[in-house]
Parts: C-alpha cells; structure tokens; sequence
C-alpha cells in the first residue's frame, strides 16, 4: 500500500513539531537556570575505582603544610592531616583541588583488619617522576591515578612499612562546618583569593567579585590551585563574590563577605556553603 497524506496534515504535523521542540528549549532552559542559580544541588557519590596510595612526610605531616592549592597551613586552614597529593591525572590542573576522597586499602598484607576507609581533601600535587617507572616509583606519572596521602592519614588504614598499597576509591561530599573562607592575597590593583572551607564536590570552576560601589559583576580567571585574580581597584569597598562548583555547576553568591576595610593576608568567612 502506498503511503501519502495530505499537505494541511504535513503542515499541522509540522507546527506540532515546532511547538514540542519549544517546549523542550524553554524546559532545558529552565532547568539549567534553576540548576544554577537558587537551587540547592546536592553532590552525589561517585562509583568506586582502583588505584594505589603511598605516604609523604612524617607522623607530624609538617611536610604535607602549604601544597600546590596554596592553602597554606592546613590546620589553620581546617584541613588537618587528612589530606592528599594528587598525580596529575587527577590533580586536573588545580580545578581538583578541595575535593574529598573515600579510600579503603585492599588486596595486602599491610591493610589494616576489616579494611577501615578514610576521607580525605586534595590540597597539593604529587608531580611526575619521569627518571622512576611507572610501576617502579614512578607512582605520580600519567595516566596513573594515585594518592600521595600525608602519612598520619595512611596510617589509619595500612601499615607504614608497606609503603605502597592499593586502594579503592570514590568522591564523596566534603563534609565542612560553616561557611565558604576567602583569604585574600594581592595589592591595590590586583586581588588574589584562595577559596577555603568548600563542601559538597568541594572544588571551584569560576569565581567573580563585585565591590559595592558597583552593580557589575567583575570575572576572577584561575591563578593556580584554589585561588582566582581580578586586576581591578576594589578598595575600600565591601567585597562579594559568585563561585561555581566545578563538580555540580551550582553557582552560589557570598554577600558582603569582607567590610570595606578589607585588607590582603586576611581570611574572610562567609555564611553560604555548597551541598
């Protein structure tokens, strides 16, 4: 049988095409805009994978203070030694930086009875060794996925002596008390911020700043690590800022986080948080 139809119903099927495929823009539209801006976004789990985890320092870990994230002293800063160096496949030139991992040691003999797991914050890079095998001390060289765990945070779960050892791994929330931390660095003409304290994926993707003499919001570009610059004189001004999480896309606004008295070496907190 051969198939025909008239032109008025190719053009009533035509308009109802073009009314659905509207709908769905403005829905799209819709749920991207709520996905960004007043909407609480929740981070989830991540699946579990596999990779291995060595130990720098000592038991005091003031070996793991500072780090290419620049927060600088980390029990000061809220980190304490549960924290991590990244290779640089996962370091994800700093945009890894304030995300928190889920480990467990498995398949050796130098994993603690009942595989206890540990949680803990990237705040520096483990750097390739290219002189090392990847498989021979190499550890940090890509495309490995490894964690250069201070070693207060991998005697929790392994023996030290084992030095190496596999684990199990999976992002998880970041779990922090109160409100996202600026410490501001800079002069007069160019603002530097390292963002501290971030929960949910715990990691940022962009960063804007608006002085309260003014009704624009000025973009920060990434500097390194956790930290974003904006040349600008915003000086005596109260400073807000815009951050997305690089993890959910939520964008959330600090209001008035530092007084108009503002000054660079200072930590600033603020009371929003991501989820």
């Amino acid at each position: 049988m051969a198939f025909s139809f008239s032109f008025h119903s190719w053009n009533f099927i035509n308009f109802l095409s073009i009314i659905i495929s509207f709908s769905l823009m403005t829905m799209e539209s819709t749920v991207t805009q709520a996905a960004s801006y007043g909407s609480v976004v929740q981070f989830r789990p991540s699946s579990w994978k596999l990779a291995h985890a060595t130990f720098y320092g000592d038991e005091t870990a003031s070996e793991t203070m500072g780090g290419a994230c620049g927060y600088g002293n980390l029990f000061d800063s809220g980190y304490g030694t549960n924290t991590a160096a990244l290779s640089t496949t996962l370091f994800n030139n700093g945009f890894a930086c304030g995300a928190c991992f889920q480990m467990k040691c498995v398949s050796s003999k130098w994993c603690y009875k009942y595989s206890p797991s540990i949680t803990v914050t990237a705040t520096n890079l483990c750097p390739p060794n290219w002189a090392q095998d990847s498989n021979n001390g190499g550890w940090c060289n890509p495309p490995r996925t490894h964690f250069d765990l201070a070693k207060p945070a991998f005697m929790k779960f392994a023996e030290w002596k084992a030095g190496i050892v596999p684990v199990m791994y999976r992002r998880v929330p970041c779990a922090k008390p109160g409100g996202l931390r600026f410490k501001f660095q800079g002069n007069g003409y160019w603002l530097l911020v390292y963002v501290m304290n971030v929960a949910g994926g715990g990691d940022i993707s962009k960063m804007w700043v608006r002085g309260s003499k003014s009704a624009q919001w000025i973009s920060m570009s990434h500097n390194w690590g956790a930290s974003y610059q904006a040349f600008a004189v915003l000086g005596g001004q109260s400073l807000s800022f815009r951050i997305q999480s690089y993890s959910t896309k939520e964008i959330i606004t600090a209001s008035y986080v530092a007084p108009a008295n503002w000054n660079v070496g200072m930590t600033y907190k603020s009371s929003v948080n991501f989820h």
